[in-house]
């Protein structure tokens, strides 16, 4: 890592929120997605060592829409206003604890690193702390051709390269953290070309106002694995009483037996993106197959992320032995791909304690 590399990092590196482009570069942006720009096209593999879908989840997307709105590339609302690159969560605290390498998506030479910030919600130390290190701990990889990635949030001294290595294709980089302007777990892989943001999923020359572009920059395996979902159940389970937000985000839900004394079994799940008019339907089934609870609730507010639960209360008997079955399906009759119905669920055992069983 040489001496001017944070420079480097934070002169090319994208702001979480906001990331302040002029009004002529936000319409750079959309017309090179909607026009085409001749350009070479930079092939990339998935930058995060996990599964899309079931232990990581496409959040966040670049936004193609040029005025004050947002858009990402679905036409959807996936974005923030001006957002640049594409973000990658993982499902709690306690999944970034554990490791999840991120890997660089495309051969090339590490122009700027950063490793020294602390994984910590901005919220809590506040924007000012930051001093102009939105990107926290990251690196920026030069692909040639004008061609550059950036890796931002990764875990404090988890950073695996220093300014001036080559790495090949899916070489570790570091670990997904919480580091910079970020309230959650994640990692932000913003595109550019010759300092031009490049969203990698409608590539250099879409004609079609949304959709991938004719030549998305994602390789094909990846592209099939970060398919568009507009709205993200990424994580649920059990606990035996009212959950909190923070406990579930900090993954502190994720013990696999209870007391048949529990106060509660109750089955939560946090989601990205819910909309008013999405169906959240619970069910519990109790050891011999038989529904414990059963219930239906309809969203009614639009908001980034929210955690919904139901359950049964404790009522005098103890709680019969052996393995109960969460589930959770959300319905969304209308999304910017239709119809969408996805499904998690969890299982728990109700055990006695070892004192209690001697």
């Amino acid at each position: 890592m040489g001496p001017d590399s944070n420079q480097r990092l934070t002169d090319r590196q994208g702001r979480l929120r906001p990331w302040p482009l002029s009004p002529f570069a936000a319409v750079v942006i959309a017309a090179a997605v909607v026009a085409g720009t001749p350009a070479k096209a930079l092939e990339l593999a998935l930058p995060v060592d996990c599964t899309p879908g079931e232990t990581c989840w496409v959040i966040q997307y670049a936004d193609l829409d040029p005025g004050p709105g947002r858009l990402d590339y679905m036409c959807g609302w996936l974005s923030y206003d001006d957002a640049i690159g594409t973000d990658i969560a993982v499902a709690d605290l306690d999944a970034m604890n554990q490791g999840v390498a991120v890997l660089a998506a495309a051969a090339g030479t590490v122009i700027g690193t950063r490793h020294d910030m602390d994984d910590v919600n901005v919220h809590q130390i506040g924007k000012d702390a930051l001093k102009g290190k939105d990107c926290g701990n990251g690196v920026n990889i030069d692909h040639g051709d004008g061609w550059t990635t950036q890796y931002c949030h990764l875990r404090r001294n988890s950073v695996a390269v220093r300014q001036g290595d080559t790495v090949a294709a899916g070489q570790r980089l570091g670990l997904v953290g919480l580091s910079g302007n970020t309230e959650f777990p994640h990692l932000e892989i913003t595109v550019r070309h010759h300092d031009t943001v490049v969203d990698p999923f409608a590539g250099t020359d879409r004609t079609e106002r949304c959709g991938v572009g004719a030549a998305p920059l994602w390789r094909d395996d990846a592209l099939e694995q970060l398919a568009y979902r507009s709205v993200l159940l990424n994580n649920a389970g059990f606990a035996s009483s009212i959950p909190t937000l923070e406990a579930v985000r900090a993954g502190l839900y994720d013990a696999k037996e209870v007391s048949p004394h529990a106060a509660a079994l109750v089955f939560w799940v946090d989601v990205y993106w819910p909309r008013p008019g999405d169906r959240i339907r619970f069910r519990i089934l109790a050891p011999d197959g038989q529904t414990l609870m059963e219930r239906e609730t309809t969203v009614d507010a639009t908001r980034p992320r929210d955690m919904f639960y139901a359950g049964v209360r404790y009522r005098g008997a103890p709680w019969p032995r052996g393995r109960y079955q969460g589930e959770v399906t959300l319905v969304r009759d209308d999304g910017p791909i239709g119809s969408e119905t996805y499904t998690r669920s969890d299982t728990i055992d109700v055990r006695p304690p070892d004192t209690e069983s001697r």
